[in-house]
């Protein structure tokens, strides 16, 4: 009988075989439910399912039930259904064989979403079910996979830590008409903004404040176990106070409570406000506990590039609102000229209120750079709302610690906010504001007293001159027989100018390639010499 020097090695190859026709199988063998949590707030209800590892799951909506479906799965021995929240009445569970069924009670007239995490700082897999209020967004049955070697993939190219990983599975379906079933986040604002310019309306401006991190994002943690989320909520709860006492000013708050908000909808919901401005607060934290100071960060040009090609390359982005022009009729370049107009503005305004606010958190100590930082910050990527985020502190300095739990130092922390905020709008007021009410009261107090005194003469003209700029601003004056007429008074300005300290009729000048002779000429100036907050009026020739 020959020798079997080939078994063992047939057995082995049989063995490989075996081993790699079950790998598959235990690759996808599925994760069980071992708990579940709910979290209501004012945008949305999140279901968060904590799973042992990766799966693959359907999910579908049916009326006032939201299915889903698992392989090979099982709820965990001691898993407990949370109770109603919000939009969420419940949860109930089947099941089959290896499917196991769960089946979320919520709001009849809501529609949702869900998607998958990876693992992240002390979370395992979650397979997650956001519920939304209305039934604008169609839900049909969903599948998704994510594999245990899959690559972390974020939903944005920003740099911000506390950018969460998520892939959304639910599809949106057309309308009858064949678009989609839009709703513009930001169609009143445009509407809102001129109609009070124009009647002369005294409307507050809107502050959003965003309380970085929340829910489960915790975000960075003290070495006394100081919580971010805690630190950022109640300094913006005060922020939101201090707003609310100001006259001409309203805070919207994008949570008042324990809850994850996903970073692009934080700047959606200031949108949705028609916010003049977005303040994010967070407490930064470094490797080294000796890193202090304060800081405040606005939006670095590749940020306002990348998001303007996401904005004009998405149709939905497009037919939305922006500054009060919607970009979706618009031809590729001029819809890319108006863009970076509003871009510009926006950015324009973030930086100086950033350096109002960096200014002003500077008396409370030294902050840990002496200039405004830039930053590819999801939440600053609104295209047409000045934002600004605010690291009030390092927390993860034991004495920075320390003061951010004290609420005496978190209300001087909103103080100095809010001062920085409320000096940007008292000097740079937008039009229809109370604001812009309370200057042009200011300017015509400043002509009655100067008539009467002629050593304020180039005061009062000055203050003329403000005013009529308004006027042209606000695009309208009243003609003789007391109809709407075009202001033509500006026919000859080009552009308006607010003298800030340090400058010189000579330095205007030359900023705006005119003569001395002309700017004096324009504005009726006798004298070489101008004060900080005089506005001239700059020629067009």
């Amino acid at each position: 009988m020959p020798p079997m020097r080939g078994y063992p090695t047939t057995i082995r190859q049989l063995s490989c075989l075996v081993a790699l026709a079950v790998a598959p199988l235990c690759a996808v063998h599925a994760a069980d439910v071992k708990s579940a949590r709910v979290w209501a707030g004012p945008e949305y209800t999140r279901l968060v399912l904590d799973v042992s590892g990766p799966l693959e799951y359907k999910a579908r909506q049916d009326g006032d039930q939201v299915v889903v479906e698992l392989d090979r799965s099982a709820l965990a021995g001691d898993f407990a259904a949370p109770k109603g929240q919000g939009l969420f009445k419940g949860l109930e569970s089947s099941q089959q064989g290896g499917r196991l069924q769960l089946v979320a009670k919520v709001d009849a007239s809501s529609h949702y979403k869900s998607f998958l995490l990876k693992p992240a700082a002390e979370y395992g897999y979650r397979l997650v079910v956001d519920v939304y209020p209305g039934s604008g967004v169609a839900s049909t049955p969903t599948k998704a996979l994510v594999p245990a070697n899959a690559p972390a993939k974020d939903d944005d190219d920003g740099d911000d830590a506390a950018a969460v990983v998520a892939a959304p599975v639910t599809i949106k379906t057309p309308s009858p008409s064949g678009k989609n079933s839009i709703k513009s986040t930001q169609s009143g604002m445009a509407s809102t903004r001129q109609a009070a310019s124009l009647l002369n309306g005294e409307r507050k401006v809107v502050v959003a404040v965003d309380a970085g991190h929340g829910g489960q994002d915790p975000g960075a943690h003290g070495p006394g176990g100081t919580l971010e989320k805690n630190v950022t909520l109640a300094v913006a709860r005060e922020l939101a106070a201090q707003i609310n006492k100001q006259p001409g000013m309203k805070a919207v708050l994008t949570r008042d409570t324990d809850f994850f908000i996903p970073l692009k909808q934080r700047y959606e919901i200031a949108r949705r406000n028609n916010a003049d401005l977005f303040v994010s607060i967070h407490a930064d934290a470094f490797i080294n506990g000796d890193a202090k100071g304060s800081s405040v960060w606005v939006l670095s040009p590749r940020g306002k590039t990348s998001e303007a090609a996401r904005w004009l390359a998405d149709r939905e982005n497009r037919a939305d609102l922006i500054g009060g022009v919607s970009l979706d009729d618009k031809d590729d370049s001029l819809a890319a000229v108006l863009l970076d107009l509003q871009q510009g503005y926006a950015m324009q305004a973030s930086e100086a209120v950033a350096g109002n606010v960096l200014k002003a958190l500077g008396g409370l100590g030294p902050t840990h750079r002496g200039y405004v930082e830039r930053a590819n910050f999801v939440v600053l990527r609104s295209p047409d709302v000045p934002s600004i985020l605010v690291e009030t502190a390092f927390i993860s300095n034991p004495d920075e610690e320390r003061k951010l739990r004290d609420p005496s130092h978190q209300s001087r922390l909103a103080e100095a906010v809010m001062g920085g905020v409320r000096g940007y709008f008292e000097s740079t007021p937008p039009p229809g504001t109370w604001f812009a009410a309370q200057a042009a009261r200011r300017n015509g107090t400043m002509v009655a007293s100067a008539r009467n005194d002629d050593d304020d003469a180039d005061a009062a003209v000055s203050s003329a001159a403000n005013k009529a700029v308004a006027k042209a601003m606000a695009g309208q004056a009243k003609s003789g027989d007391g109809k709407v007429a075009v202001e033509r008074a500006d026919a000859n300005v080009r552009d308006l100018h607010r003298v800030t300290a340090g400058e010189s009729l000579r330095s205007i000048a030359r900023q705006y390639g005119v003569t001395i002779s002309a700017l004096k000429s324009a504005n009726r100036i006798s004298t070489d010499s101008v004060h900080a907050g005089m506005v001239l009026a700059i020629p067009s020739g």
